[in-house]
């Protein structure tokens, strides 16, 4: 997947009135998110997404202690400015939904085993794998 596309993808998906802003969502999330999975799963996931995520995704600070899925999203609010829970809500939903149509079934189920319970609706997956 390319990194246009993929923008296309969470802009649509987020209803973003710029690319700019889907951008910003994406970056921020991925690099979330690359902080609380780690292994193999991380690298594959890696893998099947645009190169543009790669180092955002493989180099994060290590997370102090994991997120539950409340506490990613409120991790989310605070790395951007004047969001909200329920906005940065939006933005997780909105980029791990696509980041999820990029991973296969199989992945998606070893990541969420890495994963706090509830995880699996950020991702667009409301059943618990």
């Amino acid at each position: 997947m390319k990194w246009e596309a993929f923008l296309s993808a969470v802009q649509e998906r987020g209803e973003y009135p710029s690319q700019q802003e889907a951008e910003r969502a994406a970056r921020v999330v991925i690099a979330l998110l690359g902080a609380h999975v780690v292994g193999s799963e991380r690298s594959e996931l890696a893998a099947r997404l645009p190169e543009t995520c790669t180092p955002i995704l493989l180099d994060p600070l290590p997370a102090a202690e994991p997120l539950d899925a409340r506490g990613f999203v409120r991790a989310t609010a605070a790395w951007v400015d004047g969001a909200t829970e329920e906005t940065a809500e939006w933005d997780v939903g909105a980029v791990l939904s696509v980041v999820a149509d990029a991973a296969d079934e199989e992945l998606m189920g070893r990541l969420l085993l890495q994963l706090p319970p509830g995880y699996d609706l950020l991702f667009g997956r409301p059943e618990p794998t």
